[in-house]
């Protein structure tokens, strides 16, 4: 075969490839197949397993009891490797049917898209990223050798992946963008999509890199713009990323750079103006998706400040606009369990994570049926946590970095040992206040409180008030007999947000009483 017709024959399979909506068989059968690898690691002990689970790093992590006798782990293997698979089944449907589910409750697309990933203007057109998918896949039918069509293909499924919690769409995007630079070498937009490609992987320097090389060949592409600002936040480098955002307003404002641009303002303890500039974008919000991606950073900005009926009106502003928006759903959950609506919250994260079964809404939906505490809940918490090991597996194998996640999740609810190595190699990567509070908890929940201790500080120093950094700084204050820093940022914590979470607001509480209460 010419060289020539073996490019057509892979534009070919690309466009086929693309044409498939979802995938289930493979995606089900591959997370099945590594959930019960998993499962295998979780009870008989992650050293005697070798295969997907070892390599991922993700065996055991959550969902394990370390402190259970032996016996009874090995006893519980094969009740427990079947239900991980059962997981693992219900996670892959989750995936690729979410978003069928949710477009059929606005007629028979998926859910609006935001801009503010600095998507083309033609996915936008239509209202909808499946219509604008499948506009691309039969343009790029007729017309294989567009350069420009790929890269907003690629782009789309960086997109789709995002939105639908699904990062088996990650290999496709990277195939379709590197398929518009062969056809035409350093164009920007492809160049800028392999930026947002490895920040959605978590590969922040290779994120940063492509950046650098799209604005080279455009100094005002938007993506390229947003994603070097993303980059530079995630990699702990705050002066940069400042710089960077005030260089891409006054290049192009808008939408995705006010966004990053208040976010960056928050990251320093500047409250105010990363309220005002998220007002101001949303004031200029148009689009649908616009209009919940800005209504949905300020409701979070105000559920970390504990204004939940403002959070929840702003949750759900954002779901006027887009009711399939998954941060606004979230979000409203978390809103509605820290101002009292249980039942309401529950019956929300559910929702969420039938559809999109992420490592946050999961965690925070079993810590809801741990709050409950009924009969039936300590089960179904598990059956939660258990599922974060099965996606972190899937995005892993996917090439997705997801030690981060797994750090967060393992240290309260799984394997104590795998989230202090999970958080040591994000560390090793980045350090970031997320890192350094995620390194810190591990070391503590690994009884290395002096060690956790200068990292809990670091995670606070910057000024970003978040309750949940300051529960894990003030039980290592307490645990190093710190006690009146102890006191300090245990109520520091529940005066900012007393419903950061539905464990450990419990906890905290119960803490600060130990040390004679409030300050």
């Amino acid at each position: 075969m010419s060289p020539r017709s073996n490019d057509d024959a892979q534009e070919r399979d690309l466009v086929d490839e693309a044409a498939d909506p979802v995938g289930t068989a493979e995606t089900t059968a591959d997370l099945s197949e590594t959930a019960a690898t998993a499962g295998a690691a979780t009870t008989a002990g992650a050293a005697e397993v070798t295969g997907t689970a070892e390599a991922t790093g993700a065996a055991g992590a959550v969902g394990t009891d370390p402190a259970a006798p032996p016996g009874e782990r090995r006893g519980s293997a094969r009740s427990r490797v079947l239900q991980l698979a059962a997981c693992a089944v219900a996670l892959a449907v989750a995936m690729t049917a979410g978003a069928v589910v949710l477009g059929n409750r606005h007629g028979d697309d998926t859910s609006t898209v935001s801009s503010a990933p600095g998507l083309n203007p033609e996915l936008l057109a239509g209202g909808s990223l499946a219509s604008g998918i499948s506009a691309l896949q039969s343009h790029l039918k007729a017309q294989p050798k567009d350069s420009g069509g790929w890269a907003t293909l690629g782009m789309a499924y960086v997109e789709q992946a995002r939105t639908n919690g699904d990062p088996s769409r990650y290999p496709q995007a990277q195939r379709a963008l590197e398929r518009s630079l062969k056809l035409t070498p350093d164009n920007d937009p492809a160049l800028a999509g392999r930026a947002a490609l490895a920040a959605a992987r978590h590969e922040f320097p290779e994120a940063l890199t492509y950046a650098e090389k799209a604005l080279d060949e455009n100094a005002f592409n938007e993506r390229a713009l947003s994603v070097r600002v993303d980059a530079l936040v995630e990699l702990g480098r705050y002066k940069e990323a400042a710089k960077a955002a005030d260089e891409a307003d006054s290049r192009r404002p808008g939408v995705p750079v006010f966004t990053r641009y208040a976010y960056v303002r928050e990251l320093r303890g500047d409250i105010g103006t990363a309220r005002r500039v998220l007002k101001q974008a949303l004031s200029g919000a148009t689009a649908p998706g616009d209009i919940a991606y800005v209504a949905g950073s300020l409701g979070q900005l105000s559920w970390r400040e504990g204004d939940y009926e403002v959070a929840l009106k702003y949750y759900e502003q954002a779901l006027r606009a887009d009711g399939t928006y998954l941060p606004a759903l979230e979000g409203r959950a978390r809103a509605q369990a820290a101002n009292g609506d249980r039942g309401a919250a529950i019956r929300g994260m559910e929702e969420v994570v039938a559809r999109f079964p992420l490592p946050g809404p999961l965690v925070v939906l079993g810590e809801l049926y741990e709050a409950r505490d009924g009969e039936e809940d300590p089960a179904k918490a598990r059956d939660q946590y258990a599922l974060v090991n099965a996606w972190t597996s899937l995005a892993r194998a996917n090439g997705v970095n997801a030690d981060l996640d797994t750090a967060l999740a393992a240290a309260d609810h799984g394997d104590r040992k795998a989230a202090l190595r999970a958080a040591r190699a994000e560390w090793e990567r980045r350090h970031t206040v997320h890192t350094a509070d995620a390194l810190a908890w591990a070391l503590h929940v690994n009884g290395r409180d002096d060690e956790a201790l200068a990292h809990a500080r670091r995670a606070t120093a910057t000024g970003y008030r978040d309750a949940t950094f300051l529960y894990h700084r003030g039980m290592i204050e307490r645990a190093t007999g710190h006690e009146k820093e102890a006191r300090a940022s245990l109520s520091s914590a529940l005066e900012l947000n007393p419903g950061f979470s539905p464990v450990g607001a419990k906890q905290a509480e119960k803490a600060l009483t130990a040390l004679g209460g409030a300050r």
